[in-house]
This record gives structure tokens, sequence and C-alpha cells, in this order.
């Protein structure tokens, strides 16, 4: 088997880098939406979690947004309401 070396970086680290706060990091983590792994020695304590860079690119490809072109239907219209629709019971 061959050696890999992966770089992995913390929570804090991947929010500073996108201006998000840590706790949007670890909800990402806690959801399973991103994948990290717990480096904690103490398996019962505070989790250490760390990122491999494989892993935020596989992450931001599945949250990559599509450009309107790309979509089948146009996006959604609506009208203004100029208050015709209102029913005036008492005048």
């Amino acid at each position: 088997m061959k050696n890999v070396e992966r770089t992995a970086i913390t929570p804090p680290e991947l929010a500073r880098r996108w201006g998000v706060s840590i706790e949007k990091v670890h909800r990402w983590i806690n959801t399973g939406q991103l994948r990290a792994f717990n480096a904690a020695t103490n398996r019962g304590g505070r989790p250490r979690y760390r990122i491999f860079e494989s892993d935020i690119e596989e992450f931001v490809s599945r949250r990559a947004t599509t450009s309107s072109a790309q979509t089948s239907r146009p996006p959604r219209r609506f009208r203004k309401n100029n208050g015709r629709d209102i029913i005036q019971f008492f005048s």
C-alpha cells in the first residue's frame, strides 16, 4: 500500500477560509453533509475534527449551484398586487 500524504484542516480554519461561523462547519459535519474524522485521543471527550481537502472539494461540488441558463424551466415570476383583489366589506 502506498503512503499517501493528505492534508487536513480544522473546522476553525475552514470557517475562516469561507467566512462562516465555526458552528456552521460543525453543523455540516454533524448532519453528515461534510465528511470529517475525529482526531481526539480520548473517545469520550470533545471531538477534534479534521477535514481532508478532498472532502472539502467534494462538499463544494455537491453544493454548487447551476446557472439559470442550464435549468429546464425559467425562474418563477410574481405579479405585483396593486390592490385589485382586496374586497372591502365596510365602506
